[in-house]
C-alpha cells in the first residue's frame, strides 16, 4: 500500500461512547503516531512507511476529525490520551511505542503520565509542556493565523510548517494544514484542548525512555520548549534540526526517521 492510498479505517469506542476511527498498518510491535491539532491521520502520510522496517504503525482520527465521532466539546489532551487507550484495548495491545508531534506531542505527554504502563518508549516532536512555563508563539504568528481570509491563513500556516526551499521542491498538496471535514465546533474544541494543556508538574512522573525533537526555526511552537521538556522528563534525550520549521519530520525526513527508528530499537539502559 502506498502513502497515497487511503487505508480502510477500523473503529473502537471511547469511554463516553464516541466512535474512534483508527488505521493499523505494517507488521511488528506497534508505534502509535499522534497528529497535530485539527488534523486527521493523513498528517503522517509522508513519513509513515519509514517506520515499517521496525514497527507496525497505528494512527487515529482523534475525536472531531476524520472518520471519528465529532461530539460537542469540551475536549482535553487527557481525554484524547484515554481515547488512545480505548483503541489499544480494542486491538488487545498492552503497550506500545508512542510518537506525538505538535498537539499530538501534548497528547503523548498525557498518555505517558496517565497510563505509564501502556507506553514503552516516547518520542515528542515540535511540542511544549503547555501552561505558564511554555514558550509561546509570538504575536505576529497569532495574528497571521487569525486573519479573516482562509486562503491567507492557509498560506501563513504553510510557511510556518515548511521553509521556502522545501515548498519550492515539494509543491504539495500538504497533509499538515488541517482536516477540511472538521466542523467548527470540533475545531474550537481542539484549540481549547491544546491551549489548556499543562503537564509541567506531572512530567517528572514519565518513566518511559523519551526522545524530544524540534525544528530550530519553528515559530509555531518555539524550539526553546525542547530544553524545557527535557529538563522535566527524567533521562530525556534531545535533537534539534537546524533551519527546520514545524514539520521537521517531513523536511528532515531521512534524519528524523533514522533517529526515531534507532531510538525505538536501541537496547534499554538499566
Amino acid at each position: 500500500m502506498t502513502a497515497h492510498e487511503r487505508p480502510a479505517p477500523a473503529f473502537a469506542r471511547a469511554q463516553d461512547g464516541t466512535v474512534l476511527a483508527y488505521q493499523h498498518r505494517g507488521q511488528g510491535p506497534p508505534l502509535v503516531l499522534l497528529a497535530g491539532q485539527a488534523n486527521d491521520h493523513h498528517w503522517w502520510d509522508g513519513v509513515r512507511e519509514d517506520f515499517h522496517t521496525v514497527r507496525s504503525t497505528l494512527t487515529l482520527d482523534m475525536r472531531g476529525t476524520g472518520d471519528s465521532g465529532k461530539p460537542q466539546g469540551p475536549y482535553s489532551t487527557g481525554q484524547f490520551a484515554d481515547d488512545v487507550v480505548a483503541v489499544l484495548d480494542a486491538l488487545g495491545i498492552t503497550h506500545a511505542d508512542v510518537y506525538g508531534t505538535s498537539m499530538g506531542g501534548r497528547i503523548a505527554q498525557s498518555l505517558a503520565i496517565r497510563h505509564p504502563g501502556r507506553v514503552r518508549r516516547l518520542v515528542l516532536g515540535c511540542t511544549s509542556p503547555g501552561g505558564p512555563h511554555a514558550v509561546e508563539r509570538d504575536a505576529s504568528v497569532r495574528r497571521s493565523l487569525a486573519q479573516p481570509d482562509p486562503r491567507a491563513v492557509r498560506r501563513a500556516l504553510t510557511d510556518l510548517m515548511y521553509t521556502p526551499a522545501w515548498q519550492a521542491a515539494h509543491p504539495g498538496p500538504y497533509r499538515t494544514l488541517g482536516d477540511p471535514r472538521m466542523p467548527a465546533h470540533a475545531r474550537r474544541a481542539h484549540l481549547l484542548a491544546s491551549n489548556e494543556h499543562d503537564a509541567w508538574d506531572h512530567l517528572p512522573r514519565i518513566t518511559a525512555p523519551t526522545l524530544v525533537l524540534h525544528g530550530g526555526e519553528d515559530r509555531l511552537t518555539p524550539p526553546d520548549n525542547l530544553p524545557l521538556l527535557a529538563s522535566r522528563i527524567p533521562g530525556a534525550r534531545t535533537h534539534l534540526f537546524p533551519g527546520a520549521r514545524h514539520a521537521y519530520f517531513e523536511e528532515c525526513r531521512e534524519e528524523a526517521g533514522g533517529l526515531v527508528r534507532a531510538f525505538l530499537t536501541a537496547p534499554r539502559q538499566q
